[in-house]
C-alpha cells in the first residue's frame, strides 16, 4: 500500500486514516472523488472497506485478481472487496474464530453486488470437491431466487433490496464451505398491495408475466398484460429498460433447479392467487354490507389455493369475533374488506418468502455425513456471516414504520460498530504493550435507548397504544409520544418544535435525531402496520388449503391459540437483539457502500449525495476512532524490509533483532519521540506527515539503491549466479546417474524375470521390449498386399503380432479399394445391367495376377482371358492389361498382341450369361491380326475398363437374344444370338450361342466376301 503514497497527490490516498486533515468532512470527500476519478472504488478506514458503485463493469473481478489476493496480507496492495474477503477468510482459519462481514449502504450502493463478489471469491479459491463445488453452485444461486422474490424496483435503485439478510456460511477444518444458513428481517410486505410512482412490486410479478410459457398463464388464469392487475399498476411501471424480466425469469427457473426445488407448481400457484386477490372488487348493498361482485376471481382462487370459495368468499366478506368465550360473526365494511383482502395478500406472500428462504436453507444445511466429520475434527463448524442491511436514512423529506424500523436497526449496527472498533483498537494497543488513550466519541446509546426502552420506548408506546381498548388512532398514538417524550434532546413533533421547524413538518410527524441526521416520520399507517394482524377466519380458511406450502405457512395451532401475538416492531425489537448477540459473538468485518448519484451514471460525482451517505453510514466518527491514536502500523519486518535502504546500519541487510533494526531506523530518519511507539512486533506512527516524509525519501533515494546495485552489488550477484548455476549442474549429474543406476538395475531384474508372468520385477523390461517391438514395426510395415516380410514378434506379443498384421493387410486391401473412383463401378451398371445375363457373376472381383500387370510399369488394369486363335480356334490363356493409350495380350512376359484405343473400332458382346466378347480392328492394314475373341469370367468389368479407357462407350454392341440361362452352351440347334467378327481381310467370322448342357467352344462359321 505505501508505494501508492508517492502518487497520492492524483489518486488519493489508500487508507483515510493518512488524511492530513482527519477531520475534514471536505478533505475525506475530496479524496473519494479523486479515487472515483481514477476508477479507484475502494478504500480502507483502518480495516473498514469503504465502496463507491461505479455503474460500470470494471477490469478487477477476474480469476487473476483473486488469485493476485489470495494468501496475501491486507495491506501489502491495493483496497479490494477480495482482500477484504481472504483477509476474514485467513482469520478465521488460523484465529480459529466465527468471523463475520457487515454490509451497508444505501439502495443502489452495491450491498447486493458486493455480498456476491464476496461469495464468489469463497466458491473459486476455497478447497473444493464435487460437494463442496455443488454447495458453491446452490450458494450462488439461491441470489437469483432471493433477488426475484426479495427485490423490486424504487425511485432509487432498479434491483433494491426490501428486506433484511444475515447469511451465514460455513467452514470445516480444512476451510472448505460445508454449509450456509440464510435469516430475513422485515420483509416490506406493504410493497405487495401499494407501490410508490415509478416503482414496482417484487420482480417476480413481472417476471411470471414475461417469461412463463402461455400453457402455464394458461392454467393459472393468467395474462401478460401487468396493467390488468391492480397490485401492478399503482407504481405504473410496468417495465424496466434495464431489466429483462423474461431472461430473468429463465434464471430464477434454473436457480430452483440447481437448489433442488421440486414445488414449482405450487409456488408459482400462490404468486398467481396473490394477483388475483388483487382482482378481487367489492360492492355495497342498501343496508351497508359488503358483498364480492368479481365471482371469477373466487373461482380461481378456489383452484389455485385449494380452498373452499364459499368460505374464503365467507372470510373476506365477516370476522369472526371471540368474546367471553363465544364466537360472534360480524360483517364487515366496504373499507374493512379491502383491508382484509390486502391483508391476506401481504401474509400470504409474506409467509411464502419465509418458507422459500427454510427451503433454500435445508439444500445448504450441512449434510449428516459432513456434520460427523466436522465434529469429530473440530467441535464446531467455523463460519463467515454475511449481513446486507437495509438502505441506510434515505435523505427523503417523511418515512413510515418499515423506514422507522430500518433505522432503528441501523442505530444498533452503528453502537455495535464503535464498541467493536474500540475494543479491537483497545486489544491491539494492550498486546503490543502501548498506553491505552481514551477516545471522545458520539455515543448514540441515548438514541438506542428512545426507540427501545421498556414501558418509555417508542416501541413500547406504539404496542400499548395499539392494545388499548376504545377508540385508537395514528393520531392518538402522536400524541401519547408527545405526552410521553416531549422533554427528550432528540424527539421533535410539530407541536414541541419551535416556529421555523413547524414550517416544514406536518402535525403527523415526528422527528428523531439519529446519529447521521434528522429524519421525519410520518405516523399514518404505524398502528396498522404494527398490528399486521389477520382475521381469524381468513387463517382457518388457509389453514384448510390443499396447497401444501400454505399448509406449512398457516399453522393450525395458530388458530387454536387464543394468545395474541406480538406486534411487529416488537418481533424486530426481539430479532435485532438476537442478532447483536450473534455479531458480537463473531470478529467483524466491514464494507461500507456509497452511491455516487441518484442517476445511475458511470463517472459522475454528486457531492451533495456523497456528504450525506458519508454522514449517515458514520465514516467520520469511525475515522476520528481510527485516528485518535496512530494513523499507521505495521509490523517490524515489514517495515524494515520497505524502508532499510534509508539507513547505512541497515542496508542491505540487517543481521540483529528486528526491533533493534527499526529502532536504528528510525533513529537516523530523525524521528521524534511523540511522533512513533515500538510495540511488541508493530510499529505505532502517529502523523501521517512522518509517513509521507519516510515515503518520498525512499522515492529519491530508488535511483542511488540502483547504481549502488550495479556497482557494488554486481560482483556478489555474478557469484551468487555462478554458484547457484554450479550447483544446480551438479545435482542434474548427480540425478542422472541414479537414475540410470535404477534403470539398469530394473532392466536386469526384468530380464532374469523375463520368462514369468508380467508382474513388478520384469513390468518394466517386458514394457520396454513391447515398446522396441512396437517402434521396429512401425518403421517397417510392409508397403502392399504382395510383401509378406513381418518382424518377428517377442512372445508375450505373439498374438497381438499376428492380429496388427491381419489388421494391417485389411487396411491395404481398403486402401487400394478406396483408389477405384465412384464412376468406375456405376458405369457397368449403365452399359450391362438388364441386358447381359451373366451381369451379376461378372461384376465380382477375382485376385489379380500383380506380376503381370506390373511388367508394363504404367498400367492401370489388368485380367486372365481367354484368347481363340484364328486358325482353328483353339482356346490360349493370356492377360489383358489396360494402359492409358492401349491394350495388350500377354502370354506370361511376352507381348502377344498390341490393341491401339485410337484403332479400336467396337467391342461386342452377347446379351446372355456368357463371357465372350470380341474387339473389332481395322482390317486394311496387314500388320492388324484381325478382331481378338476373347473369354473372360469377368466380361462386364473388363468391357467397362477398356470402354472408359478408350473413350467407346458408345461403340459398345450388345447382341440380343432370346435365351437367358445361367451358363451358356453351343450344342443346341436352336439359336441363340450371334456375333459377326472378322477374321482377315475379305473374311468373317459369325459366333453363335445356343444352349447346352456344358460349356463348349466349336469353330465358327467363315464368310468369305
Amino acid at each position: 500500500m505505501e508505494s501508492a503514497l508517492t502518487a497520492r497527490d492524483r489518486v488519493g490516498v489508500q487508507d483515510f486514516v493518512l488524511l492530513e486533515n482527519y477531520n475534514s468532512e471536505a478533505a475525506f470527500i475530496e479524496n473519494l472523488r479523486r479515487r472515483f476519478r481514477e476508477n479507484l472504488v475502494y478504500t480502507y478506514i483502518g480495516s473498514v472497506l469503504v465502496s463507491v458503485n461505479p455503474y460500470k463493469e470494471l477490469e478487477i473481478y477476474s480469476k487473476q485478481q483473486m488469485e493476485r489476493y489470495r494468501g496475501v496480507s491486507f495491506y501489502e496492495i491495493s483496497p479490494h472487496i477480495y482482500a477484504l474477503s481472504d483477509n476474514t477468510y485467513r482469520a478465521m482459519r488460523t484465529e480459529r474464530k466465527d468471523q463475520c462481514i457487515l454490509i451497508s449502504g444505501e439502495s443502489g450502493a452495491g450491498k447486493t453486488e458486493a455480498s456476491k463478489k464476496i461469495l464468489l471469491y469463497y466458491a473459486v479459491t476455497c478447497p473444493a470437491n464435487d460437494h463442496m463445488a455443488a454447495l458453491g453452485d446452490r450458494l450462488l444461486q439461491s441470489n437469483p431466487v432471493l433477488e426475484a422474490f426479495g427485490n423490486a424496483k424504487t425511485l432509487r435503485n432498479d434491483n433494491s433490496s426490501r428486506f433484511g439478510k444475515y447469511m451465514d456460511v460455513q467452514f470445516d477444518f480444512r476451510g472448505a464451505p460445508v454449509g450456509g444458513h440464510i435469516l430475513n428481517y422485515l420483509l416490506e410486505k406493504s410493497r405487495v398491495v401499494h407501490q410508490n410512482h415509478g416503482e414496482r412490486n417484487f420482480h417476480i410479478f413481472y417476471q411470471l408475466l414475461e417469461g412463463g410459457d402461455d400453457d402455464l398463464l394458461h392454467r393459472l388464469d393468467l395474462d401478460r398484460n401487468p396493467q390488468n392487475y391492480k397490485y401492478l399498476v399503482k407504481g405504473n411501471c410496468p417495465r424496466v429498460s434495464s431489466i429483462s424480466d423474461k431472461n430473468n425469469w429463465k434464471t430464477v427457473m434454473k436457480a430452483l433447479s440447481v437448489i433442488g426445488f421440486s414445488d414449482e407448481e405450487k409456488l408459482l400457484n400462490i404468486i398467481a392467487s396473490v394477483l388475483h386477490l388483487g382482482n378481487t372488487h367489492f360492492g355495497e348493498g342498501e343496508e351497508g354490507e359488503t358483498h364480492i361482485t368479481t365471482e371469477t376471481q373466487i373461482r380461481n382462487l378456489e383452484k389455485l389455493l385449494g380452498v373452499d370459495g364459499s368460505a374464503l368468499r365467507e372470510a373476506l366478506t365477516h370476522k369472526k369475533l371471540t368474546a367471553k368465550g363465544e364466537e360472534m360473526i360480524s360483517p364487515l365494511n366496504f373499507e374493512q374488506a379491502m383491508s382484509a383482502r390486502d391483508a391476506l395478500a401481504k401474509a400470504m406472500y409474506g409467509r411464502t418468502f419465509t418458507w422459500l428462504v427454510e427451503k433454500i436453507n435445508q439444500s445448504l444445511a450441512l449434510k449428516p455425513e459432513t456434520i460427523f466429520f466436522v465434529i469429530t475434527s473440530v467441535v464446531s463448524p467455523m463460519l463467515i456471516t454475511l449481513e446486507c442491511i437495509w438502505p441506510n436514512f434515505p435523505n427523503i423529506p417523511a418515512y413510515s414504520f418499515e423506514q422507522f424500523c430500518i433505522n432503528y436497526c441501523n442505530e444498533k449496527l452503528q453502537q455495535l460498530f464503535i464498541e467493536l472498533t474500540l475494543r479491537s483498537e483497545q486489544e491491539e494497543y494492550e498486546t503490543e504493550g502501548i498506553a491505552w488513550e481514551t477516545v471522545k466519541y458520539f455515543d448514540n446509546k441515548i438514541i438506542c435507548d428512545l426507540i427501545e426502552e421498556k414501558h418509555k420506548g417508542i416501541i413500547s408506546i406504539l404496542d400499548e397504544e395499539c392494545l388499548r381498548p376504545g377508540e385508537t388512532c395514528d393520531i392518538s398514538f402522536l400524541e401519547k409520544l408527545e405526552g410521553t417524550l416531549g422533554g427528550h434532546p432528540h424527539f421533535v413533533t410539530h407541536k414541541l418544535a419551535n416556529g421555523k421547524t413547524r414550517r416544514v413538518m406536518s402535525r403527523e410527524e415526528f422527528r428523531l435525531l439519529h446519529y447521521a441526521g434528522e429524519v421525519n416520520y410520518n405516523v399514518n399507517g404505524f398502528m396498522d402496520k404494527n398490528n399486521d394482524l389477520l382475521n381469524r377466519n381468513l387463517k382457518e380458511v388457509m389453514c384448510q388449503s390443499d396447497n401444501q406450502i400454505l399448509n406449512h405457512c398457516f399453522r393450525r395451532e395458530e388458530v387454536i391459540d387464543q394468545k395474541r401475538p406480538e406486534m411487529a416492531a416488537t418481533q424486530f425489537k426481539n430479532s435485532l437483539m438476537k442478532l447483536m448477540e450473534i455479531l458480537m459473538s463473531k470478529e467483524p468485518s466491514y464494507v461500507r457502500c456509497i452511491k455516487p448519484n441518484d442517476a445511475k451514471q458511470p463517472g459522475r460525482f454528486d457531492e451533495v449525495l456523497v456528504r450525506h451517505q458519508v454522514k449517515y453510514l458514520g465514516l467520520m466518527e469511525n475515522l476520528r476512532v481510527r485516528r485518535a491514536g496512530f494513523a499507521y502500523r505495521r509490523r517490524f519486518e515489514a517495515f524494515l524490509q520497505r524502508y532499510k535502504p534509508l539507513c547505512p546500519d541497515t542496508w542491505p541487510n540487517w543481521h540483529g533483532k528486528l526491533a533493534d533494526g527499526v529502532s536504528t531506523l528510525v533513529n537516523h530518519l530523525g524521528y521524534k519521540a511523540e511522533e512513533y511507539k515500538l510495540g511488541r512486533s508493530k510499529i505505532f506512527i502517529r502523523f501521517p506527515k512522518t509517513l509521507f516524509t519516510t515515503e518520498d525519501a525512499l522515492e529519491a533515494k530508488k535511483p542511488d539503491i540502483g547504481n549502488f546495485l550495479i556497482v557494488i552489488g554486481y560482483l556478489c550477484v555474478v557469484i551468487v549466479i555462478q554458484s547457484g548455476w554450479r550447483g544446480m549442474k551438479g545435482r542434474r549429474r548427480a540425478k542422472k546417474r541414479r537414475e540410470a543406476a535404477e534403470l539398469i538395475r530394473r532392466f536386469i531384474k526384468g530380464f532374469i524375470y523375463r520368462h514369468e508372468e508380467y508382474c513388478p520385477e520384469n513390468a518394466y523390461f517386458l514394457d520396454h521390449v513391447r515398446y522396441s517391438f512396437l517402434m521396429k514395426l512401425s518403421k517397417n510395415l510392409p508397403k502392399n498386399v504382395l510383401d509378406r516380410n513381418w518382424p518377428t514378434p517377442p512372445p508375450s506379443l505373439v498374438e497381438a503380432s499376428e492380429h496388427l498384421q491381419r489388421l494391417h493387410l485389411q487396411n491395404m486391401v481398403m486402401k487400394y479399394c478406396r483408389r477405384i473412383q465412384p464412376e468406375w463401378k456405376k458405369q457397368p451398371s449403365e452399359i450391362f445391367k438388364d441386358q447381359k445375363d451373366s451381369y451379376p457373376q461378372g461384376v465380382e472381383r477375382e485376385q489379380i495376377n500383380l506380376k503381370i500387370v506390373q511388367t508394363l510399369g504404367n498400367d492401370k488394369y489388368g485380367v486372365s482371358v481367354v484368347k481363340y486363335d484364328r486358325r482353328g480356334f483353339k482356346p490360349r490363356p493370356r492377360q489383358l492389361l489396360l494402359t492409358n493409350t492401349y491394350a495388350v495380350l500377354v502370354d506370361r512376359t511376352k507381348i502377344k498382341q498390341r490393341i491401339d484405343y485410337n484403332a479400336l473400332r467396337g467391342i461386342s458382346v452377347s446379351s446372355l450369361s456368357d463371357g465372350m466378347f470380341v474387339l473389332h480392328m481395322p482390317n486394311e492394314d496387314n500388320k492388324q491380326k484381325g478382331d481378338a475373341v476373347l473369354h473372360c469370367n469377368h466380361v462386364i468389368e473388363v468391357v467397362t475398363k477398356l470402354a472408359m479407357m478408350a473413350s467407346k462407350i458408345d461403340h459398345v454392341n450388345i447382341n440380343p437374344g432370346r435365351y437367358l440361362s445361367s451358363y451358356l452352351v453351343f450344342v443346341l440347334p436352336c439359336v441363340a444370338c450371334s456375333i459377326k467378327f472378322a477374321v482377315a481381310r475379305g473374311k468373317e467370322g459369325i459366333i453363335d450361342f445356343v444352349r447346352g448342357s456344358e460349356l463348349k467352344v466349336t469353330a465358327p462359321r467363315i464368310n468369305s466376301t
